[in-house]
C-alpha cells in the first residue's frame, strides 16, 4: 500500500443527551477521514487533553496504514501504561485508523477482518422498576419489541432500601442495604420465573455491591432460576474469590467492564473463572486490543458480551457490532436506546430489530459525525452521585 499520511487529529466533546460523548477524527492525505469513540464521560476533558497535547504531536505525519505499530507506540510512549484516560484517548485514534483502512478497502469493517460469523447479534436491553409491577411493565415493553434477553433490576444498583437504619447526620451519598438487596433480588428472580417461565433469558447486574461471601451466597440462591449471566458479582480487586465461587455454583458469570489491561483478565480467562468477558472496548484501548482479547477468550471457551452503556458514542456501538458480527465467540450485546438528537449528531448508527442488531452496510465503521450540531451541545460536568454508593453506616462502597 502507498502511505496514508495522517494530516490532522481532532478531539470533540458533545453532550446531545445526558452523557458527555468524546469523538476523535483522523484526516489523511488521501481525503479519507476516520472517526473513533474515546468516551470517558466522568473525565472527558482529561481525555481531550491527552489527545490534543500528547497524541497529536506523536502521530502527525505518520502512516495511518500501520495500525499495529501506531497502537504499540501510543501505548508505551508515556512509559507508564493503561488507565481509562490514556486508553480511551488511544482508542479514539485506533478506531479512526481502522475506519480509514476499511474505507480504503471499500468494505464494512467486519469484512476487512474476514467477514461474518453470524447474520446478526442478539441484543439485551434493561428492564427495571421500584416494584415488581413496575418491573413487569418494563419487561412487557421489551418483549413487545422483540427482546428475548432482558437485564432485570429492582430499583437502582443495589436496590432502593425501604428501611435504612443509618446514623445521625449521615454523609450524603447513594445509600443501599446489602441484605435487603440480596433478599429482593432472589424474590425478583422467583417472581419473574413464576410469571414468565422461560419466555426470555434473565440477566442481572450485581454491580459490585456485595462483599465476596455475600456474592457467593447470592449466586448460590439464584442458581435454581437459571440466569443467563450475573454481571460484576465482584469488583476487579476481589476476583481472587472467583475460584471459591465457581466451586459452589454453576451460574454463568460476566465480568470486565472496569478492566483496563491484560493483567486484569488473563488469569480469569486462562483459568476459566468467568463465562463472559464484558470489557468496554474504548476502555481497553480500542479495536486492536479487543481483537486480541477475543482470540484469547475463544481459546479458553469464554464468550464475548461487550459493555454497551448509554455513555458511549454510536461510533462505539457500531464498533461493537462489527466485532460481534465477525467474532465467532460473540454471544450477546447490551443495547441502550438513543435519543433522536444523539442519532442526529452521529448519523448511521446501528439499529435494533426484533431483538437483533444487524451488520452495518457502509464502508468503514459506518457512522458519521455532525461537528456543527455537536458543537451546539458542549460538555457539562456532573458529579455522578451514583458513584458515591454507601452502606447504611456511611462507608463508601464500590459503585
Amino acid at each position: 500500500m502507498t502511505p496514508t499520511i495522517i494530516e490532522s487529529i481532532e478531539c470533540f466533546i458533545t453532550r446531545p443527551d445526558r452523557h458527555n460523548l468524546i469523538t476523535v477524527r483522523v484526516t489523511t492525505n488521501k481525503g479519507i477521514t476516520g472517526h473513533g469513540c474515546a468516551t470517558f464521560q466522568q473525565r472527558p476533558l482529561a481525555v481531550k487533553t491527552m489527545v490534543d497535547e500528547y497524541l497529536v504531536p506523536l502521530l502527525m505525519g505518520r502512516d495511518a496504514n500501520n495500525i499495529e505499530d501506531l497502537w504499540q507506540m501510543m501505548n508505551v510512549n508515556a512509559y507508564w501504561r493503561n488507565g481509562p484516560v490514556t486508553n480511551n484517548a488511544i482508542s479514539g485514534v485506533d478506531m479512526a485508523l481502522w475506519d480509514i483502512k476499511a474505507q480504503l478497502a471499500n468494505m464494512p469493517l467486519y469484512q476487512l477482518w474476514g467477514g461474518k460469523a453470524r447474520d446478526a447479534i442478539a441484543a439485551y436491553t434493561h428492564a427495571s422498576g421500584e416494584t415488581l409491577d413496575e418491573l413487569y411493565t418494563s419487561v412487557d415493553n421489551a418483549l413487545e419489541k422483540g427482546y428475548r434477553h432482558i437485564r432485570c433490576q429492582l430499583g437502582f444498583y443495589g436496590g432502593t432500601p425501604k428501611e435504612l437504619n443509618a446514623p445521625e447526620n449521615s454523609t450524603s451519598g447513594a445509600y443501599y442495604s446489602q441484605q435487603e438487596y440480596m433478599a429482593n433480588t432472589v424474590e425478583m428472580f422467583r417472581a419473574l420465573r413464576e410469571k414468565y417461565g422461560h419466555r426470555f433469558e434473565i440477566l442481572h447486574d450485581v454491580h459490585e455491591r456485595l462483599f465476596p461471601q455475600q456474592a457467593i451466597q447470592l449466586v448460590k440462591q439464584l442458581e435454581p432460576y437459571m440466569p443467563y449471566f450475573l454481571e460484576d458479582v465482584l469488583p476487579p480487586a476481589q476476583t481472587g474469590w472467583l475460584e471459591q465461587l465457581r466451586q459452589q455454583s454453576a451460574v454463568p458469570l460476566a465480568l470486565g467492564e472496569l478492566f483496563n489491561n491484560p493483567a486484569e483478565w488473563h488469569e480469569l480467562i486462562v483459568n476459566r473463572r468467568i463465562d463472559f468477558i464484558r470489557c468496554h472496548v474504548s476502555q481497553i484501548g480500542g479495536i486492536t486490543p479487543a481483537l486480541k482479547l477475543a482470540a484469547l477468550c475463544q481459546a479458553f471457551g469464554v464468550r464475548l458480551a461487550w459493555h454497551g452503556p448509554g455513555d458511549m458514542t454510536p461510533i462505539g456501538v457500531a464498533v461493537n457490532t462489527h466485532l460481534n458480527i465477525h467474532l465467532h465467540n460473540a454471544a450477546i450485546q447490551e443495547f441502550i436506546p438513543r435519543s433522536t438528537l444523539t442519532d442526529a449528531v452521529f448519523p448511521g448508527a446501528p439499529e435494533i430489530k426484533n431483538g437483533y442488531i444487524y451488520p452495518p452496510q457502509a464502508s468503514g465503521i459506518g457512522v458519521s459525525f455532525d461537528q456543527a450540531l455537536a458543537e451546539k451541545h458542549p460538555v457539562v460536568y456532573r458529579p455522578h452521585e451514583w458513584t458515591q454508593s454507601r452502606l447504611p453506616d456511611g462507608t463508601i462502597h464500590t459503585p
